[in-house]
């Protein structure tokens, strides 16, 4: 049977809402088909060569952000902390690495979340869990978990926001590699990481002069970059209302780099049949539970044409399990001469719970993943090719460890994440510096 946007419809669909008014859910989306989309073809045909340009290990990439962004979050001044600790981050890896860095943020959609149950039960009460604000809102009553479909119109409105404004900022010049002071945090300041990074600004800032004096001239290439959305594709009726057909191609426009999550990458589910069809780059999370032929099942579905800057496998196994784990895949993937670009997410296997009931990572877990993943790919003849990191340019105390060494007792200070623990700026500052030490 030839694929057709519905034909997920066919399949059992993992990590979906139930939707109390059909009736409202498909009006809903009748309007958010109607609007204009959040990225455009040109776009995503370009991010899938830069990619393509990654997998020949002609630049590193670097993709971050929130674990679920919130409604109540979407700011301007959130949207351009978030893009500041990725322009620093990439920065040092830029003069560290010598090498080309693609931006990838976990940004502009990223609001729905999966989850282990479908409830949740508090002193008796059980209730829908939540599901990021797409679907419903934290707040532990039957109204505020409620699944209700006009959250996707508020979703993808607020989500057009936040791509018009990162556009604004870095067509305006806020990503200028002339200026790159601007992106200091001014709590960073006392930072033990500031003499370093203040290092590697200047190192950027002489070799810009030293450019434009050989040349006469000033680089218009320096003065912008590109930065690419993502998400997680969860909720397949909000992704095929935003599918457009192009020639033979149809292309998901909800974002530049949609991804498949551990939870719905079953080889008979319907998030495979669905991306099967999709011409975007393609993401899935790889982990402990997934097999050597599963993951090779899914390349051949997911890149039948085996195809540079198509699929990228998102490695996230844990410091603890990544060398059991990881070696037999990509030695499976090389025996079949697949085409993928690997990187690694060394947040979600390393979470752990501390005695006080906060979910939180060690930083030095996340840099120890890194580490091993680097030397893995180097023994087997493969290429690590980036990272996937949920991070932020708040002042939050989240994941343990880092320069400042927080303990479980520091946790309690600024945990804000609904979800998941993320790495604040000063920590994704320091595991940019140590990146570069890595391979």
């Amino acid at each position: 049977m030839s694929w057709q946007p519905d034909t997920w419809r066919d399949y059992a669909a993992a990590q979906q809402p139930e939707w109390p008014d059909p009736q409202a859910l498909g009006l809903t989306l009748e309007r958010i088909r109607a609007l204009p989309s959040l990225v455009t073809v040109a776009e995503v045909r370009r991010l899938r060569a830069e990619l393509a340009a990654a997998e020949r290990g002609e630049q590193f990439v670097l993709q971050g952000g929130d674990c679920a962004e919130s409604f109540a979050e979407c700011s301007s001044a959130r949207v351009k902390s978030q893009l500041q600790v990725l322009l620093q981050m990439s920065l040092i890896l830029v003069h560290g690495r010598e090498q080309g860095v693609l931006r990838i943020g976990r940004i502009g959609g990223q609001y729905a979340k999966p989850r282990s149950a479908p409830t949740e039960t508090r002193d008796g009460l059980t209730l829908p869990s939540y599901r990021g604000d797409n679907v419903n809102a934290p707040e532990f009553t039957a109204q505020a978990r409620n699944p209700d479909p006009q959250r996707l119109l508020q979703g993808h409105l607020l989500a057009g926001m936040t791509m018009n404004h990162l556009r604004g900022l870095i067509e305006g010049g806020f990503a200028d590699l002339h200026h790159p002071q601007f992106w200091e945090f001014p709590w960073m300041a006392d930072s033990p990481q500031a003499v370093e990074y203040r290092r590697r600004v200047q190192g950027v800032r002489d070799a810009v002069r030293f450019m434009e004096r050989l040349t006469r001239a000033s680089s218009s290439a320096l003065e912008r970059i590109a930065l690419y959305s993502s998400h997680e594709a969860l909720l397949l009726d909000y992704e095929q209302a935003q599918l457009q057909a192009h020639g033979a191609e149809h292309y998901a426009l909800s974002t530049h780099f949609p991804w498949i999550g551990v939870r719905t990458a079953a080889l008979d589910g319907a998030h495979m049949a669905f991306f099967a069809g999709v011409a975007n780059p393609i993401g899935v999370k790889v982990g402990p539970q997934m097999d050597p032929e599963w993951v090779l099942e899914l390349c051949r579905r997911l890149n039948p044409r085996n195809e540079a800057g198509k699929l990228v496998l998102i490695a996230r196994f844990g410091a603890d399990a990544v060398r059991d784990g990881l070696p037999p895949i990509i030695e499976r993937l090389a025996a079949e001469q697949r085409r993928v670009l690997w990187l690694c997410d060394p947040m979600h296997g390393n979470t752990e719970t501390t005695a006080n009931g906060y979910k939180t990572r060690p930083f030095a877990k996340i840099q120890a993943e890194i580490a091993a993943s680097f030397e893995i790919h180097r023994a087997l003849g493969s290429r690590l090719g980036g990272v996937h990191l949920e991070l932020t340019g708040d002042n939050v105390t989240e994941c343990l460890g880092g320069a400042r060494d927080l303990q479980s007792a520091d946790l309690e200070r600024a945990y804000t994440s609904r979800v998941d623990p993320r790495l604040n700026a000063e920590q994704a500052v320091e595991l940019a510096l140590s990146l570069v030490e890595m391979e």
